[in-house]
């Protein structure tokens, strides 16, 4: 083989591991409708957010929620240290959307689409505890809502419909988890809603 077509060899492998890499490492996504609240930390509705607020896509943690994941108390931040703002917790901390129990319709934005398994909602069981943070004993951990995509790679915008339960109203919020098909990881967004039926 001559040296031309080893460097070309070399070459070619060498940027197809970069394109993997990027592929990789800038998979990010965020929930604008009902707005999320790294979203709402982005549009300036939430206050004193920290640095989520310049990249609420960035929420990634460990997958496996509810046996695995994030720990307890850190669910919203996705464990991750510089996003520990988003796990303060009170009645009044975050600004909350208005919904019906029913169907209603969760968007995505993807600033990176990446190859995915599965889509899960998990919603705040009746009389949670919002004055502090988020723990599994919060949430029914039976996903209300989920989609499998089998590994295949999402639009940058993906569209869902959800049935919310009845039953669950007032102040709850939303735990939305994209999960990852080709890397350990999730991403992980929180949603504050004030539910009526």
């Amino acid at each position: 083989m001559n040296r031309k077509l080893q460097a070309l060899i070399s070459t070619s492998v060498l940027t197809a591991g970069v394109m993997f890499y990027c592929q990789a490492s800038y998979a990010h996504g965020f929930v604008t409708s009902p707005p999320s609240r790294s979203y709402q930390c982005q549009l300036g509705v939430n206050s004193n957010c920290g640095p989520v607020q310049y990249e609420p896509q960035s929420i990634e943690g460990p997958q496996g929620f509810p046996s695995g994941g994030p720990a307890d108390g850190h669910l919203a931040s996705g464990g991750k240290a510089n996003f520990s703002a988003l796990d303060s917790q009170s009645p009044t901390r975050w600004v909350k959307t208005s919904i019906k129990s029913g169907e209603n319709t969760f968007v995505w934005n993807l600033t990176a689409q990446h190859k995915t398994t599965s889509w899960k909602y998990y919603l705040t069981k009746s009389g949670w505890n919002n004055t502090k943070p988020l723990t599994r004993a919060d949430f029914n951990l039976k996903p209300f809502c989920e989609f499998n995509d089998g590994g295949a790679l999402p639009p940058q915008t993906v569209t869902h419909k959800c049935t919310i339960p009845t039953g669950n109203t007032g102040d709850q919020v939303i735990l939305a988890v994209w999960n990852i098909a080709d890397t350990s990881n999730a991403f992980y967004q929180a949603i504050d809603v004030n539910i009526t039926d």
